[in-house]
């Protein structure tokens, strides 16, 4: 039995460096409490990694994202782009790692850097704006522009349900895409690593249009698949746990989301973090949408059979809920792996 211990142990320390859990599991409290006091930059609730991209990269790609050209040239076209938004990850990454490499300050420079790629704190200042105002029937500032920005959902192309379906859908990603996927890659190849994940998950934010982009996004959307996929199952994992602790949800029917494809989300459309959210709070997700673009994005439902779409903001506050919860079961089991790791005092 201890040979077996020592093995995993072993194993363990060989697939990520335990000495950066501390630093992630702090990365992620200062992000929380920072996002909770400032609210989204710019009014966007996603990591300032992703913003810079998009200011530096936006532009250009829309310009390049032309509908009226062939799926190979557009194809062809994201390539390029996605080429250019790698190279300047690499850039990002190595003075990320030269700075820490310079001017360490017992950490706490490693720790202000991680918490560029991911995000929690404003994400939970933006969907709580986003619930009193559709409490309370009445528009708050920056609320619905928050939420936006951030999905890169037109809002203003439909209903309180349809807003509501987007804000609750954007719990799901960005615990996914936003938190738990760059704090992998972080663990596992340290700083460098999480840039590269984050310069992806941005490119595919900004042009993926949910697999409906006619090319353009599709490579950033499959380079992001590869590195995502596995962490999102961990989000998935944690989001299902997290429906334990959360009124009426039912862990249940969070489980039942594992199995067979029927109203499920595809990958690209938010996966299995979003199915798990679907379905253990019993309500129909996903749909049609238009982005900020103006293209159409052919959204599945994803739900059980017969769920509700009309959500309301009883539904967005549980689906609060659920994110905050899985986010103290993600640093709770980053603790229990520092614990596992045999390094903590």
């Amino acid at each position: 039995m201890q040979n077996l211990a020592s093995y995993f142990n072993t194993l363990h320390s060989h697939i990520m460096d335990p000495d950066r859990i501390p630093l992630a599991i702090t990365a992620v409290v200062l992000a929380a409490i920072l996002g909770v006091i400032t609210g989204p930059v710019a009014g966007n609730a996603n990591p300032l990694l992703w913003l810079v991209y998009d200011k530096t990269l936006g532009g250009f790609g829309e310009r390049l994202d032309r509908v009226h050209r062939s799926t190979a040239d557009l194809a062809l076209r994201g390539f390029a782009l996605t080429a250019i938004g790698l190279a300047l990850g690499l850039l990002i990454g190595k003075f990320y790692a030269a700075l820490v490499f310079e001017k360490p300050v017992s950490g706490i420079t490693e720790i202000i850097l991680l918490s560029t790629l991911i995000t929690s704190g404003s994400v939970w200042y933006a969907l709580l704006r986003l619930y009193f105002a559709l409490e309370k029937k009445q528009a708050l500032q920056g609320a619905y522009l928050s939420i936006s920005r951030s999905t890169r959902i037109n809002l203003a192309a439909t209903d309180d349900f349809g807003i509501t379906r987007a804000g609750m859908g954007f719990a799901a990603r960005s615990f996914d895409k936003g938190l738990v996927a760059p704090v992998f890659w972080y663990l596992i190849g340290g700083l460098p690593l999480a840039v590269i994940y984050a310069a992806l998950a941005a490119l595919g934010w900004r042009f993926g249009k949910d697999g409906f982009s006619k090319g353009f996004g599709a490579v950033p959307l499959a380079l992001e698949k590869l590195m995502g996929y596995v962490p999102s199952l961990l989000a998935a994992v944690l989001m299902t746990l997290a429906t334990i602790v959360t009124p009426t949800a039912a862990i249940h029917k969070g489980v039942s989301a594992w199995f067979g494809h029927k109203n499920r989300a595809p990958y690209a459309q938010g996966g299995y973090p979003l199915s798990a959210l679907a379905w253990s709070l019993d309500v129909s997700l996903g749909g049609a949408s238009q982005d900020l673009s103006g293209s159409a994005i052919h959204g599945t439902w994803v739900g059980p059979d017969g769920a509700t779409s009309r959500n309301d903001h009883k539904h967005l506050r549980r689906a609060i809920y659920i994110n905050f919860a899985a986010t103290i079961l993600f640093m709770a089991s980053l603790c229990g792996a520092y614990l596992w790791s045999g390094l903590a005092p």
